[in-house]
């Protein structure tokens, strides 16, 4: 099962049966608003040293108290582009030696040691602390630890929602040794991404350098550096690959975060909201889950999506999305086969919130919507992707079907209500 990073209790994320899914994701309610669903995500990887955050793992990575460890604008990335094979030469005909091809110049790769060197500073330790009280009405405190990335100079840090959600107090811990409260600038729930600020009165920061995932190639080497299950000494390194681009999964928040990266470079409880780095020492993604029981499959969230949604955090403290206001159950072929559906992807209307643009537009319950735009919608995923991507007001193409007809119309998405 999937499984995050960090886990106050842990919380598991794992891939329901058909039935099961579509019982939980009808409580989840999207436009994506309080009734569309705000993803998430994989089990979070932060590990607490009473409660060691696990990553997601897909469940978050954080880890327990006791160290019982085990817990992410969107734009797809294109294929790189491979040279053309150069043309075979009859050597009878004797012609001239063909022109050895150029390549274009690339950053010189750093060495391991190098990378962990640059980006040791910018890696930060984040303890949160919190206090709940249990059946019988008596405090129990609760501690847990994940991985955060320093933004900026002026205190920004970014981490996993998962990292910070519900905490009471949360402390940074930088590589000096130096600590500091933070205060949360803002989260986002449907992308698993939250901004923490430190004050920075006789702070020496240094951000990290943010890269570019659209660029990323599956086989290319990658470095994870976090705070795996909150040891003391400094950040814990693993260096592995792209195992895959483009992931969906499905957390145990019933949400779906598409557009992971997969690596296969270990990650364990507490390295929720670390870096995956390349070999130019340039953060590409932000580790948020693993799966459960399996060994070398851990997610990313790439840093391009988190680049939109951690500018909105730190302006506004939250994201700005457009608002479809519906209730969003994904279609799959199980359940369209059962209910002779006429599609087998697509969001399927399981509520119309009045006053929305879909009570405006005339949805029902029972449509299924398969495009946005110019944008196909498979899933709850990348519905969230879309309506980050536009803002209220914006009017877009809507394709949905009722029964077996499909409907062309357009559709003015609301604001968060």
């Amino acid at each position: 099962m999937w499984k995050r990073f960090l886990d106050f209790p842990n919380r598991r994320i794992h891939k329901a049966a058909s039935a099961a899914l579509i019982v939980s994701l009808l409580a989840v309610a999207c436009g994506l608003g309080q009734s569309e669903q705000e993803p998430a995500g994989v089990a979070p990887t932060a590990s607490a040293i009473a409660a060691t955050a696990e990553p997601t793992a897909l469940s978050p990575t954080a880890e327990s108290n006791q160290l019982d460890a085990s817990i992410a604008g969107p734009s797809a990335s294109p294929a790189a582009e491979e040279p053309a094979p150069t043309p075979l030469v009859d050597r009878a005909d004797n012609p001239p030696a063909a022109e050895p091809v150029t390549l274009a110049p690339q950053a010189e790769e750093l060495t391991t040691p190098d990378v962990v060197r640059l980006l040791t500073p910018s890696v930060v330790q984040v303890v949160t602390e919190s206090l709940s009280m249990d059946q019988f009405n008596r405090p129990v405190p609760s501690k847990g630890v994940g991985t955060g990335i320093v933004l900026n100079e002026d205190g920004h840090i970014m981490t996993n929602n998962h990292v910070v959600d519900g905490a009471q107090i949360i402390t940074v811990i930088f590589a000096n040794g130096e600590s500091r409260e933070a205060e949360v600038v803002g989260t986002d729930f449907q992308t698993d991404l939250a901004v923490i600020r430190v004050d920075v009165d006789g702070l020496e920061l240094r951000p990290a350098k943010l890269g570019v995932s659209a660029d990323l190639q599956v086989g290319e080497d990658v470095i994870a550096i976090g705070h795996a299950l909150g040891l003391p000494g400094g950040p814990t390194v693993s260096k592995g690959v792209v195992s895959a681009l483009g992931r969906t999964i499905d957390t145990d928040s019933s949400t779906t975060i598409v557009d992971l990266i997969q690596t296969d470079a270990e990650i364990n409880p507490g390295n929720s909201g670390g870096a995956l780095v390349n070999s130019h020492a340039e953060v590409i993604g932000i580790n948020t889950a693993i799966i459960q029981g399996g060994r070398g499959i851990g997610f990313a969230i790439n840093i391009d999506d988190a680049k939109i949604v951690v500018s909105q955090l730190m302006a506004q403290g939250y994201v700005a999305r457009g608002f479809v206001g519906i209730s969003p159950v994904n279609v799959t072929p199980g359940l369209a086969s059962r209910f002779d559906f006429a599609v087998t992807e697509g969001i399927l209307v399981a509520r119309v919130i009045p006053g929305t643009a879909a009570a405006r537009l005339g949805l029902q319950v029972e449509d299924i919507i398969v495009q946005l735009g110019e944008t196909p919608i498979r899933n709850t995923g990348e519905l969230s992707k879309f309506l980050i991507a536009n803002k209220p007001g914006e009017t877009v193409a809507v394709v949905y079907y009722r029964g077996d007809n499909e409907i062309r119309d357009e559709l003015t998405l609301g604001g968060r209500p």
